[in-house]
Formats: C-alpha cells, structure tokens, sequence
C-alpha cells in the first residue's frame, strides 16, 4: 500500500511493491508460489477531514463512496454498513413524507451515530504521518492511548495531486529488473486482471487539456503518469528520431483504480465509467 500524497515523480507503486516482494525476510513468504491474479484500487483514506456532502437532490453518498474508512484500523466494512443502515432509515421515514428531493435526514444520522465519533476519533492519525514514520507513530500513541482521540486541534488535510515535486528536484529511482519468479512486469500482470473493454467505445479517460500532458507533466514532472498508473495505460511515444512526444492512452489496459484522477498534478485527467460497463475481471468475486 502506498499513499497517493509521495512527493518524488519517480516513484511507481506498482515497481515499490515488486521491489517489497524480494526483501530477504519477505521473499520466503512468496517463494514457490504461483502469481494467478492481479489488481489495484485507490482506497478513499482521507478520513474525517475529507467526508464530503453526504446528500444531494436524488442521491446519497454511502459507504466507501463517501470515504468512511477508518485509518488507522484500515477497516472500513464496519462503517459502510452502518452509513447503509443509517440511509435506509433516512429513506424510510423520507418516503413517508412523500419522497422530498434531498434526504437531508441522512448526513444527521451519521453525526448521531457512533460511525462519526469513530472517525472523529482518530481524524490525527494519517495526517500526522507527514511528519515521517516514527514521528507518526510517536503522535499516534499520545493521540489514542493519552487523548483517547479527544486532542482540542485537528490537523489540515492536503491534496494528494498537490504534493508532486518537481522532476529537476527529485531524485530518480532505479527499480530492480523483474525476475519473473518473485516480481513481475506490468502488462503481464494486466493480463491476469482479466481486463475487457468493448472495441470501439469511447475512451473512458478522458483529458480537459490535450496539450497539458507534455507541456507541463513531461515538462516539469517527466510524465509521473507512466509511473503512478499500475496497469500501464499512460505512455509517453515519441517518433524514431526521439523528437515529438505525445501522451498515448491505452484504455484497454485499465484496470478502473482511479489513481490517475486522483495523482494527477494537473487534475487534467478524468475518469468516467466506461460506456459498455466492461473492467477488469477478478476471480472467486
């Protein structure tokens, strides 16, 4: 797992996690095993801070739509069942009063309920890992077992796509070869998602600006986009004398984890449901 809000353009999550698989006491673990699936997904982690407007004419925000993950415990089933029992309560009692536009009952019921005091309770925890791991923890400790979550400050909240340094001051990361035992490469890990989308729709991603990709990402962050999406859908092509690049999308290759639309620095890019409802396909789900 990998938080969306690392600085360094270089970093790849998918090439991290590969990288993790061969430490000396974690590749036993997977030694003689065989890879036969592959996915990844943003989990919302943004905690109290990030909850949105939970109603809007026609519609509620529910479960991990919402963000109701509790971070330090990352565990989020409990409170997306209780905020689905919350709005089934809210739906009821609105019905009865002949269906009004917005079911303004329901973003009072979670206030009300133990769900919000949950997350109120440990709002400090992820925000305080800016500081570095061991600073975290050291806060971590003084927050819940000192302050039983009831500290009289809670701390600001960042965009994840925001905290992207620039590529002339980061330094680039040399990530091992896969050796195709114990780390794999990214398309043939794609492969094994399953991924399907119907020929000839719509791309499902999508860009505001179609110059901005190598205007400003290329330009300024050595295009982070080949690197944060794990299934390899953004590249950079160029002609064969290296000159005129340009943003290639491969959408077929999307395994919907939404990373791009969070990462990127630009917010240029955007993700839509893709018109024939195709995805990946995981096994035993």
């Amino acid at each position: 797992m990998v938080g969306l809000d690392y600085q360094n353009p270089y970093l790849s999550p998918f090439d991290e996690f590969q990288r993790f698989k061969t430490h000396p006491e974690v590749r036993p673990t997977f030694e003689g095993g065989r890879r036969v699936a592959y996915g990844a997904r943003a989990i919302s982690e943004g905690g109290f801070q990030s909850l949105p407007k939970l109603s809007f004419p026609g519609g509620l925000l529910v479960g991990d739509t919402a963000g109701f993950l509790n971070v330090p415990k990352i565990k989020g089933t409990h409170t997306a069942m209780k905020s689905g029992m919350v709005a089934a309560e809210a739906l009821l009692d609105a019905l009865g009063e002949g269906a009004p536009r917005e079911v303004k009952d329901y973003p009072e019921g979670v206030r009300a309920s133990w769900l919000w005091d949950e997350l109120y309770r440990v709002r400090n925890i992820r925000p305080s890992f800016r500081w570095g791991m061991w600073s975290g923890l050291a806060y971590a400790a003084i927050d819940q077992y000192v302050l039983q979550g009831r500290a009289p400050w809670t701390f600001r909240i960042h965009a994840d796509h925001a905290q992207l340094r620039k590529a002339a001051e980061s330094r680039p990361i040399a990530y091992p070869k896969p050796d195709g035992v114990i780390a794999f490469d990214k398309l043939s890990s794609v492969y094994l998602s399953g991924v399907n989308h119907e020929e000839n729709q719509p791309s499902h991603l999508t860009l505001a600006d179609p110059a901005v990709p190598i205007t400003v990402n290329l330009a300024l962050y050595d295009a982070p986009e080949q690197r944060y999406c794990p299934a390899g859908v953004y590249e950079i092509v160029r002609d064969a004398d290296g000159s005129n690049p340009r943003l290639q999308i491969n959408a077929q290759n999307c395994v919907h984890c939404k990373t791009c639309d969070i990462k990127d620095p630009t917010q240029n890019i955007h993700w839509v449901v893709p018109q024939g409802g195709e995805g990946p396909s995981y096994p035993n789900m």
